[in-house]
């Protein structure tokens, strides 16, 4: 209102003055009371305006007498909510880094100004708890803040919490299936209960629990579609497993099948669908799941299966088959020593040697270094054989290698594997090896010394030896005739497979 008479006396001002210019500044007179005011009209409007103006700032300078004490109501609240927002803030940081003491009395503090905000204060009595160790307090805490609707989602995860550091672990899964009964629960109430249930080996269970998470949007359709396809595939394992020696339960070959069109890039699914196919007569509905699968992901597991599929064919056909499985990802590194695989199968040991030269730019793996000397076993070259063998003393294993046990079955998992297998690839997608972090021993890919080959050259003098020794590249091949008398002399093949023979064998080369 100021600015309107302001605005009102300047337009006078402007008036008085055009009239004054035009020189006709008119005449007014006022009378009141007896009294007569004689002057000019410019005159006139100056002090009407001036007037106004007088009227107008005293109507407001009694308005802001009169409003003095809300404005000092107002003004001590707002004090109130920005020392509780401070209280609060630094409450809430001494509780995440850990500061129980310093974060209840921050708490206890911030518990004056309630009224500004109730509920974060409660939040902040609770977190203090549990930062100070007090689970007891923390309990009770997040219990009364159960009859707050909108704070009963945290109220419930903050029991959860509680009740595992107290072991409780009945109670904690009661209140994860209070919160996911709620609306709006999220991932975490979804995942405690699913863990429970891959824990207690409950597939079925667990395969609904994700149908529903699903359903409701508590987590994405690739986390559910994920879960879903290695439950199905742990299903089928487990059913497998449970009557080995029985016929092919049906229903085991439907969860494997699922699974593997669900996700190729989950092998043991196609891997236990091929198995069961397999053993049920069916091989040839395999043949579709293998190559999605190894066009998805390759892993030494499948073209072990895709050999399987047929145990009546000579090596010739058995080569041309796994060619077509290589084929598929002609360039990927499984598909080369694929290619390696088929060429020994067949005894074409040219074909070997160039296809184990295109991986010798590879990172040296104990797999990769018994494949070489398995090409250079049956070519008779003794000490390439034996330099690549003491290569593969100190190589890291193959993850994927590790699937497969020691008599050539893979993702041989008990029940508490397959639920470290699942909550994995349904979070991340990618495949954990139990086995692997246990050292189990794995399917023997590490040939023995050949026969008759300490003879074939002085141990530390040959340069193949010296090369590993030293960690300098390996020197040009060169063909030992000795080594090949030798193995001629004990029927032209390598000693069976022994992972023991070959530690040994590396000891006793180190040693001297």
């Amino acid at each position: 209102m100021t600015r309107i008479g302001l605005t009102l006396f300047l337009l006078s001002v402007l008036i008085v003055v055009a009239v004054s210019l035009l020189g006709e500044p008119g005449a007014a007179t006022l009378t009141w009371l007896g009294w007569q005011v004689n002057t000019t009209a410019a005159a006139g409007v100056l002090i009407i305006g001036l007037m106004a103006l007088a009227a107008t700032v005293f109507w407001r300078t009694l308005i802001w007498i009169l409003a003095a004490p809300e404005r000092t109501r107002k003004a001590g609240a707002e004090t109130r909510r920005r020392q509780g927002r401070e209280l609060l803030t630094r409450g809430f940081l001494a509780a995440a880094a850990g500061d129980g003491a310093e974060a209840r009395r921050l708490a206890q503090r911030a518990a004056d100004f309630a009224d500004e905000a109730p509920q974060l204060t409660r939040l902040l009595a609770a977190q203090a708890a549990e930062a100070a160790g007090d689970r007891v307090a923390a309990r009770t805490a997040y219990s009364g803040m159960l009859g707050i609707p909108d704070m009963r989602l945290a109220a419930h995860r903050g029991l959860m919490q509680t009740a595992l550091a107290m072991a409780d672990r009945a109670e904690a899964l009661r209140h994860a299936a209070a919160a996911f009964a709620l609306d709006g629960a999220g991932p975490w109430a979804w995942r405690a209960l699913l863990e429970a249930r891959l824990e207690s080996g409950d597939w079925a269970g667990a395969l609904r629990l994700v149908q529903e998470a699903l359903g409701r949007k508590i987590v994405s359709p690739a986390i559910a579609e994920r879960a879903r396809a290695a439950l199905q595939a742990a299903s089928a394992a487990g059913l497998e497993s449970a009557a080995p020696s029985a016929p092919v339960d049906e229903r085991a070959i439907d969860f494997a099948q699922a699974a593997a069109k669900a996700s190729p890039d989950f092998t043991p699914a196609a891997v236990i669908a091929a198995r069961l196919l397999t053993a049920a007569g069916r091989s040839a509905r395999a043949v579709p799941l293998i190559e999605a699968a190894w066009r998805a992901r390759p892993h030494p597991a499948l073209w072990l299966a895709w050999r399987d599929l047929r145990t009546d064919e000579t090596p010739r056909e058995r080569a041309r088959r796994l060619g077509e499985l290589a084929a598929l990802r002609p360039a990927d590194r499984e598909s080369r020593i694929l290619a390696v695989e088929q060429a020994l199968i067949v005894g074409d040991l040219a074909g070997a040697r160039e296809a184990a030269a295109a991986l010798e730019s590879e990172p040296t793996t104990r797999r990769l270094a018994a494949l070489h000397a398995r090409v250079a076993i049956p070519s008779g070259r003794a000490d390439e054989a034996r330099a690549w063998i003491i290569r593969g003393a100190d190589a890291p294993a193959e993850a994927d290698w590790s699937d497969i046990d020691a008599s050539g079955r893979a993702f041989p998992y008990d029940a508490a594997d397959w639920a470290r297998v699942v909550a994995s690839y349904a979070e991340t997608g990618q495949l954990i090896h139990p086995r692997l972090e246990r050292r189990e021993p794995i399917l023997g890919d590490l040939p023995q010394a050949p026969a008759g080959y300490e003879a074939s050259a002085p141990f530390v003098t040959h340069p193949f030896i010296a090369a590993v020794e030293s960690g300098e590249p390996l020197p040009p091949i060169v063909d030992d005739s000795d080594f090949g008398d030798a193995l001629q002399a004990v029927g032209g093949e390598a000693a069976p497979p022994s992972n023991r023979g070959f530690r040994a064998l590396g000891a006793r080369a180190k040693g001297r």
